[in-house]
């Protein structure tokens, strides 16, 4: 089931940022871009080189406007535990949520019910808490957080100029389209 053009549902989890705990919640992800990033297990193979790339965009998107939140179905104290002892892990800077119970696993349907884990995947959600992506991959295929820098301006150029859409592999700056009778069967 697709959740692109859908408001994220309710939630409340705790979560490990900077050496403190916090409380994390639908709102928290509110009035700025957000992706959201989950991953099946702290203490894994692919997962803390991924984390890790993401931690190395984690300027570039924050300078678009963008935060920046794991997700896993470990605790806040797992990634903790995590953060101080994996050399990749301890450069993450930005939200780390716990979701032992599931709730966000299962609200962004990403939830392996049968391993109690989360699917690799990535969400892009609007200032209205509205999503504009999904990405949902093979647990053993790992993801570049570079291209989320591509996907978080296109994004933000649609919502700032209605009635034009990107083409594929726009740039920013490049030409856009305005969708219209006159353009049907001469692209």
């Amino acid at each position: 089931m697709s959740l692109v053009n859908k408001e994220i549902l309710p939630f409340t989890a705790e979560a490990f940022q900077n050496g403190d705990f916090k409380t994390v919640t639908e709102e928290t992800l509110k009035g700025k871009w957000a992706v959201l990033c989950f991953y099946p297990a702290d203490f894994t193979f692919v997962c803390p080189t991924e984390l890790e790339d993401l931690q190395n965009e984690y300027a570039n998107l924050k300078a678009l406007g963008a935060e920046v939140y794991s997700v896993s179905t470990d605790t806040h104290f797992t990634h903790k535990a995590w953060h101080d002892h994996s050399e990749a892990i301890s450069k993450i800077e930005y939200t780390m949520i716990g979701d032992p119970n599931h709730t966000i696993s299962r609200n962004f349907d990403v939830l392996d019910e049968e391993a109690g884990l989360a699917q690799r995947a990535t969400f892009l959600i609007d200032p209205d808490g509205i999503v504009q992506t999904m990405e949902i991959n093979n647990d053993g295929i790992g993801r570049n957080a570079s291209q989320l820098i591509d996907k978080i301006k296109a994004a933000t150029y649609v919502r700032n100029h209605p009635g034009e859409v990107c083409p594929a592999k726009w740039k920013e700056g490049g030409e856009t389209l305005t969708p219209g009778i006159d353009l049907v069967g001469k692209i």
